[in-house]
Parts: structure tokens; sequence; C-alpha cells
């Protein structure tokens, strides 16, 4: 059975820090392109950042770019989203996501892009 798993969300203080991981099992996932997304209540689902296959490429939303990096370790088939200087308008459940149709391309912002996804993990910014 393919699954994705996040985990590392939690409650955190404006200005604070949270490292969020996806951890993929049931196929190799170290040739995908991999995404995570966020959703707010009331709103709907949005990109956040992409990774290419070798973690060669990166890609971010506007509103995240220069406070969180995304990253990857193919070795433990695992994805990363390190979250800095966060604000209360972060807070959101976030999603990771597979695509295994583009490895090397990042400007992969829509939902449909993607064949896989995790249950979500939990971000709460409080001001």
């Amino acid at each position: 059975q393919v699954q994705l798993v996040e985990s590392g969300g939690g409650l955190v203080q404006a200005g604070g820090s949270l490292r969020l991981s996806c951890a993929a099992s049931g196929r190799t996932f170290s040739r995908d392109g991999m995404g995570w997304f966020r959703q707010a209540p009331g709103k709907e689902r949005e990109f956040v950042a992409a990774i290419s296959w070798s973690g060669g490429r990166t890609y971010y939303a506007d509103s995240v770019k220069g406070r969180f990096t995304i990253s990857r370790d193919n070795a433990k088939n695992t994805v990363y989203l390190q979250m800095n200087s966060l604000k209360p308008e972060d807070t959101a459940v976030y999603y990771c996501a597979a695509d295994p149709k583009s490895p090397y391309r990042v400007e992969t912002t829509r939902l449909d892009e993607y064949d896989y996804w995790g249950q979500g993990t939990q971000v709460t910014v409080s001001s």
C-alpha cells in the first residue's frame, strides 16, 4: 500500500520554527517530484513548495519564500519542510504529495498534478 505520512506539526508561537517530515512507503519516491501544500479552515488547499527528484531544484509560493525550505533525503524516502519565522497566517493542515510524472519540473503548483497524498499534519501558530 502506497503511503505518505506527515509528522512534525504542532502549536508554536509566532516567530518560531517547526520542521515537518513526510515519510513515504509502499513504493520508491526517490524519482518523483515532491510537494507541500496547506489548507487553512474555510480556504482551498494551496501550494507551498516543491522539489525535484534530486533535490537540485526547488520552488516556493511567494507567501513562504525566504522563510520555508523544502529538502529531501532519498535514502530515507523522506521529504522535509523547515518552517522559520512562522506567522499566524501559516496556520493550516499541511500535506505532502508526490508527482511521479514530473521528476525535474518544480513549478507544479496545481493539486491535480500530484498522484499521491498524505493525510496531513496540523500546524497552529499563535500570535
